[in-house]
């Protein structure tokens, strides 16, 4: 787990493995100028992914649940999910 390396990676001088979408953030960093560029490239899917897992994990984390993914297609979710707001 991420925390198991802190101290040996800053140790060494390293980056500490980062919980949150900082990795996707320094990818972005290195491949464009997301304040400047008007088209940011695609971050790749494994990137992606592992956002995912990461935000899987605190949800599982923090709320002490297994994470269920939602029903899909999830566009009909959403729409679902707002006919109580709907005016």
């Amino acid at each position: 787990m991420w925390i198991d390396s802190y101290d040996a990676r800053m140790a060494a001088g390293e980056e500490p493995e980062y919980f949150d979408k900082e990795f996707l953030r320094l990818w972005f960093k290195d491949h464009c100028d997301p304040y400047k560029d008007e088209v940011l490239p695609e971050a790749p899917a494994d990137l992606v992914a592992e956002m995912s897992r990461r935000y899987i994990e605190m949800y599982e984390k923090i709320t002490g649940q297994k994470f269920v993914p939602g029903e899909e297609p999830i566009l009909a979710r959403i729409e679902k999910n707002l006919q109580a707001y709907k005016v």
